[in-house]
């Protein structure tokens, strides 16, 4: 989640938001993570809607493509290749004079 921040980064981070904030640290923090839940959610509902947006204006093509393609395979106009059989010639009898 943090990336590249270890832990003596984490650490001085600590520090800092200690000597920052003191004892209103865990409201700020609250406040931080309730920020932080809003936007998550912002951020799901709107995917959510671009989603739902995109799949209203692809449908229509996607019928229009599946009903083109079933109607190719309906109708088969495709000639099979042909190439000349090939024959060995005839073989001379031995026998024969």
């Amino acid at each position: 989640m943090f990336g590249g921040i270890g832990m003596n980064e984490m650490v001085i981070i600590g520090i800092v938001a200690v000597v920052l904030f003191g004892k209103q640290l865990p409201s700020v923090a609250r406040s931080l993570g309730g920020s932080y839940r809003e936007f998550k959610k912002g951020l799901t509902d709107f995917q959510r809607s671009f989603t739902e947006a995109a799949d209203e204006v692809t449908a229509p093509v996607k019928d229009i493509a599946k009903s083109t393609y079933q109607s190719q395979d309906d109708y088969d106009d495709y000639d099979q290749p042909t190439a000349p059989k090939f024959t060995l010639p005839a073989q001379k009898d031995s026998s024969e004079p």
